[in-house]
This record gives structure tokens, sequence and C-alpha cells, in this order.
């Protein structure tokens, strides 16, 4: 794991009146298609009395695999103005469903493409635009009298602290980019004059945004 993608944190939902039609915008972060069908299944299950569920999705690391349906409406003015948007936000591993209860007030070719942009756009700045960054897992294992020192340094650097545990020593569970890696064990080991144990453990994708973990 050595690229970093654009996504969505969690599930987000907002909605908006536009001409007294109701568009409810629903976006999740998906790993594959499965994940991706089972989502707008389950919103088309939830608010199935609607008059249109409009979906789009995009997976693969290279946006590769871009699915969206009308479900309705006329060609053009719904699905792929919801993918359009996922697609400038440079967004990956994402569903999005635009829900719209009609309000009696037909908005025209023009008025949709608005609409159904804008319904994407509220459901994923619901969801939270992260960046997922690749981090590894490290275990530090340090002794009570290391402790302020090192977690004073954690904080003050603003390294992403996972939990803490202690026994007869303290055992601290940090996540810290691939390229920072070597610099950041020296200075562990720095600061503990030796008197570190650091393991290496899984990698994973943390989601950032603005610099700070959400």
């Amino acid at each position: 794991m050595d690229r970093f993608y654009r996504t969505i944190h969690k599930y987000g939902k907002d909605e908006i009146i536009i001409n007294k039609s109701r568009f409810i915008g629903h976006a999740m972060p998906v790993e594959n298609e499965e994940d991706a069908l089972e989502f707008i299944g389950k919103i088309k299950e939830e608010y199935k009395d609607a008059t249109h569920n409009v979906y789009a999705y995009v997976l693969g690391e290279n946006n590769n695999i871009q699915r969206f349906s009308d479900d309705g409406e006329p060609s053009g003015t719904a699905g792929i103005p919801v993918l359009e948007v996922i697609k400038k936000e440079d967004l990956r591993k994402v569903a999005v469903v635009v829900t719209r209860y009609f309000g009696g007030i037909k908005l025209g070719a023009g008025g949709l493409i608005r609409a159904y942009t804008k319904g994407a756009k509220i459901g994923l700045e619901a969801g939270i635009i992260v960046d997922k960054i690749p981090h590894r897992k490290l275990k530090i294992r340090i002794n009570y009298t290391s402790y302020g020192l090192i977690e004073n340094f954690l904080n003050q650097e603003g390294y992403i602290i996972n939990k803490i545990e202690y026994d007869d020593g303290v055992n601290i569970y940090v996540y810290i980019k691939q390229q920072d890696l070597e610099a950041f064990t020296k200075k562990i080991l720095n600061l503990t004059s030796g008197n570190a144990i650091i393991e290496h453990l899984e990698e994973e994708y943390i989601s950032i945004k603005d610099g700070k973990p959400v």
C-alpha cells in the first residue's frame, strides 16, 4: 500500500427541496461492487415509495469501474450528473444514491442536472471527504521512566495514537506514514537511549482531512 486515494469517511445523508421536489443524497464508502449494489438495494428498499432512486458508483484504483442509473429520469439528466460529481472530486470506492420525491413541478433537463448534482454533493459532504493515506501500525514497548517523554513527543508531533496498554511496561500503538518510519524509529530509540522495542504490525489506510485524522 503505497498510494493514497480520496473517498468518504462514513455514510452520509442530507436533503434539499428544489421546486417542491425533495432530493435526498446518500453516500457510502464501499470496498467492491458487491458492497455498492448492497447499499443501493438497501436505499431502494427503504425509499421504495420515492419517485426515483438515482445512483452512481466508482471503484478501482484508476476509477476503472463506473456505473450509474437514471432510474426513470430522462437519459443523461440524473445518473451521469451524480457520477460526474464523484469523478470531479476524484473519489474512489464510493457509491451515491439520490432519492427524489416529485413535488409536482417539472424541472426540465437543466434543472434535473443541477438538482441531482446538488443532491450528490450534499450526500458526499455529509460523509466527509477525506484522503486515505497508508500507515504502518507500530507497537512501541517502553519502561515507565520513558513514558512521559515519549507521550509528549508523540502528542507534540501530532502522531496518531491508537491505544496504550499497561503491564510491567507501557505498550503504545501508533500509526506512522510509510515514508516516516525510519526517522521515527531513530527518534524513539534516541529518546529512550535504545531502551524501546518497536514492533511493526499491519498496514492500514487512515482517514485524513486537513492534515488531521478523522
